[in-house]
């Protein structure tokens, strides 16, 4: 029988775990905001690349809670772009040119993967 007994706080140590649990799961969206960024940049229609090349993320934490944003800035007269490729959209002459759905495809490995790294994190 092995017996173990402290007195004290463990209250440093404790703040030390979380901050370095939270420091790893940042980091982890950091890499995988970037790998996101560019899977939407290679996977984006390019008739002049501007669409392609306008992708940013950003990973926040917010009460325990984080999330990753990625963003398209590429407008034309303030309509967005990407969501014209993703979904459709009425021409000036009446016709209509069919959305196609790159955003989805290109993501879905980035999801998995966060999935799948953020677990091990928060399980150690």
């Amino acid at each position: 029988m092995i017996t173990f007994s402290a007195k004290g706080s463990f209250k440093n140590f404790e703040t030390y775990l979380t901050k370095n649990r939270k420091s790893s799961i940042f980091s982890i969206l950091d890499k995988l905001g970037r790998a996101g960024q560019n899977a939407l940049a290679s996977a984006t229609p390019a008739a002049t690349g501007l669409t392609a090349n306008s992708w940013t993320y950003e990973v926040n934490e917010s009460g325990g809670v984080y999330s990753i944003t990625w963003s398209n800035s590429h407008t034309v007269d303030g309509v967005p772009i990407a969501i014209l490729l993703q979904y459709g959209h009425g021409t000036g002459t009446g016709g209509y040119v069919a959305g196609r759905d790159y955003i989805n495809p290109a993501l879905k490995p980035i999801f998995d993967k966060i999935s799948t790294d953020v677990w091990k994190v928060v399980t150690a």
